[in-house]
């Protein structure tokens, strides 16, 4: 039985960054239920916009986290090359075809950069680290790439004040909310045992 166990261990290093159909599968439903949350967030940040920007332009970089954790929570349940860019492109193209006041194509376009931000993040620690900080900074990655994507492409001619400040705003959102909430929605979906396909809920499960 112990060799048993030692075999069933090695075996899925060697095929460590190999997407399963069971990964898409999962990723896929991670995306399409990211993807309707987000279409909630696009209604309801409206309210917290109208008091955010008059108190420092550039603050409703705040409300921009919901928008960022469906690549982060991807990366983090999958584990493998490309689930975080995979997960949260399909979330925004879920809210493209449904249909929101940025249009379709800049719609898809964020979700890609968003996705991008926090790929970096893991590919940076070789798909090896899944621990609460690199969750924070994946967060914070995708919040960077969100903002300067914004910057470029709704606030071009901002000025110092409000570059710097809007920066800021959306990495912090994106630390806290993306990062810190996808690691907890991980760490809580992995409990249930929802998760004792993969490795990230097979971890957990045995800490427990």
């Amino acid at each position: 039985m112990h060799a048993a166990a030692s075999e069933t261990t090695v075996r899925p290093t060697g095929n460590r960054f190999r997407w399963r159909v069971v990964d898409i599968v999962v990723a896929s439903v991670l995306g399409v239920a990211s993807g309707l949350i987000f279409l909630l967030w696009n209604i309801g940040y409206l309210g917290p916009k109208a008091l955010l920007e008059p108190l420092l332009p550039g603050l409703q970089g705040l409300l921009d986290g919901p928008w960022l954790f469906a690549g982060v929570l991807g990366a983090l349940i999958i584990r493998k090359p490309g689930a975080a860019i995979y997960t949260e492109t399909l979330a925004a193209v879920v809210s493209a075809l449904v249909g929101n006041q940025w249009g379709g194509f800049l719609t898809i376009e964020a979700g890609l950069v968003q996705g991008l931000g926090a790929e970096i993040v893991f590919l940076i620690v070789a798909y090896k680290l899944w621990s609460f900080p690199v969750a924070i900074l994946a967060g914070a990655g995708a919040g960077l790439a969100g903002a300067i994507n914004n910057l470029i492409l709704w606030y071009a001619g901002s000025d110092a004040t409000f570059t710097i400040v809007y920066l800021i705003s959306s990495v912090v959102s994106g630390a806290v909310i993306a990062g810190g909430g996808a690691w907890l929605i991980a760490r809580g979906l992995a409990a249930t045992g929802a998760l004792d396909r993969f490795a990230s809920g097979r971890a957990v499960r045995e800490r427990v």
